[in-house]
Order: structure tokens, then C-alpha cells, then sequence
């Protein structure tokens, strides 16, 4: 798990560039929002389950 952020922080600009072009070619233009949807939902479902756990130990203590 270390190596993959210390790859990502060795990488430059233009190797997060080529990664984004990868990703245009593989998925391409139409689906790569529906992509970024679900990634958002599931964002908001784990903060939401996250603040909920946080809210039930305030409640027990």
C-alpha cells in the first residue's frame, strides 16, 4: 500500500495527463460521468455511515 503512494507522488503532471487520456481511451467520453456519479454516491454513503457511527458512540457515552 506504500508503494502505490509513493508512486503517486513521484508522478508529474503529465504522468496524471497520460492516466486521464488512458482512461478517455478505455471508457470513453459518454460513460466516464455515469463513472464519476456512482463514485460521488458512493462518497456520500460512506461519510454518511461514518457520521452515523460517530453520532451512535455519542449516544452510548
Amino acid at each position: 500500500m506504500e508503494n502505490m503512494f509513493l508512486f503517486v507522488q513521484k508522478m508529474g503532471p503529465w504522468g496524471i495527463v497520460l492516466i486521464v487520456l488512458v482512461v478517455l481511451l478505455l471508457f470513453g467520453g459518454k460513460k466516464i460521468p455515469e463513472l464519476m456519479k456512482g463514485l460521488g454516491k458512493g462518497v456520500k454513503e460512506f461519510k454518511d455511515a461514518t457520521n452515523k457511527n460517530e453520532n451512535d458512540a455519542d449516544k452510548k457515552a
